[in-house]
């Protein structure tokens, strides 16, 4: 399963959600499903300019944890 980790990058760096979505000029209410790891769809133009903005890579922003499923 993917999981965003935009909540701890932004607390790193004291960075409020309200602020950020100012500052990309995006919806506050998508900045903070992904902040809250409650996005179920990555908009890419949003992940675009987060990685801009903070000056980091995709990888920094979301990552893939195993869920231990099982294949029947």
């Amino acid at each position: 399963m993917i999981h965003s980790k935009l909540k701890l990058v932004l607390d790193q760096r004291g960075i409020s959600i309200r602020q950020l979505a100012k500052d990309i000029d995006y919806r506050f209410d998508s900045v903070r499903a992904l902040y809250n790891d409650q996005t179920e769809r990555y908009p890419r133009e949003l992940l675009d300019k987060l990685c801009c903005y903070l000056g980091v890579g995709i990888g920094d922003l979301l990552e893939y944890q195993n869920e231990g499923q099982s294949v029947d």
